[in-house]
């Protein structure tokens, strides 16, 4: 009898059913901030899809701390079985190495596949004197401004530390446990800056934030109006990514069904349309391209740390 490809899926991801025939013991999805940012609404925009094609449940967990790296740590140390997984990004992946000594061996996770790809959002508190990107850059060189990420060495910290070199600013950083509270602190007008994830969208809609412009290369058609900041910094551009990641040494018989699965759930139009709503643009990678953008995207941000000479302790 040929077996659906779905039940040798499950079979894979699941431990051996009980004689009473109970359900596959659930996934857990680890999302390494607090709620309210993009990385937590992808993993819940992801968890009931994959719940179904799986045929097994798919939890979200928010485990926020340190950028990032506490979540993805916990992940780490977990059992190799497909049963937890973590989100990820540049912070946890590819630039935190190069700031601090990680938990975690973080190219040698078991990486399964990119998720989405996004712009930042350069957003700024409402009363801000600066009203067009050219004013915005004049002010920043004239006085000093604070700009908020979600965490020291998140993909947020190191976008803006990229502006800062190439704009030739010096604006301050200010880290939160988060996406949530920075925005927080953004629309209670605490901080001027925050260079954001899609979830800054509600808070400019809301009257709450400005959008000043983009990190993508060119206009956002979401924020049509807001202009790429490549127009007033000629050459800039940092594009933010979510992926996915298991524990090191996960077999290939767990990994290759789990990233098939997930690639299958990215791209079926139902589930992209919701993802592109909210701002986070489906951009699955087979597992070799993936663990060569990895690279790549290491040896980008291993500059822009060595340039500004940035380090975080702990």
């Amino acid at each position: 009898m040929r077996i659906p490809r779905r039940g040798l899926i499950a079979a894979a991801l699941a431990l051996p059913s009980t004689a009473r025939g109970q359900a596959a013991r659930p996934i857990r999805l680890i999302a390494p901030f607090p709620p309210g940012g993009g990385v937590d609404l992808t993993a819940r925009l992801l968890a009931e899809p994959l719940s179904r094609e799986l045929g097994q449940p798919v939890v979200v967990e928010n485990r926020g701390g340190a950028g990032g790296v506490i979540g993805v740590e916990a992940m780490s140390r977990a059992a190799a079985d497909g049963l937890t997984l973590s989100l990820t990004g540049a912070g946890t992946i590819t630039a935190g190495p190069h700031l601090r000594a990680l938990p975690y061996d973080a190219l040698g996770l078991a990486h399964v596949t990119r998720l989405v790809r996004m712009p930042f959002i350069v957003a700024v508190r409402t009363d801000l004197p600066a009203r067009t990107l050219a004013e915005f850059l004049d002010l920043a060189k004239r006085q000093e401004l604070r700009y908020a990420s979600g965490g020291a060495g998140t993909s947020q910290h190191l976008t803006g530390e990229l502006f800062n070199q190439m704009a030739g600013l010096r604006m301050l950083h200010i880290p939160y446990r988060g996406t949530g509270p920075a925005l927080n602190d953004l629309a209670a007008k605490v901080v001027d800056v925050y260079f954001g994830d899609p979830a800054t969208l509600a808070v400019i809609n809301g009257g709450n934030a400005r959008a000043m412009a983009v990190t993508s290369p060119a206009r956002w058609p979401l924020l049509p109006d807001a202009p790429a900041v490549a127009e007033g910094v000629p050459g800039y551009e940092s594009e933010n990514w979510y992926g996915l990641a298991a524990p090191p040494g996960t077999p290939p018989s767990i990994l290759r069904p789990l990233h098939a699965a997930v690639v299958k759930v990215m791209r079926d139009p139902a589930t992209a349309r919701r993802f592109d709503e909210a701002g986070l643009h489906p951009a699955v990678m087979e597992l070799d391209d993936y663990a060569a953008f990895l690279r790549a995207d290491s040896a980008r941000w291993e500059g822009v740390v060595r340039r500004g000479n940035i380090r975080i302790d702990g």
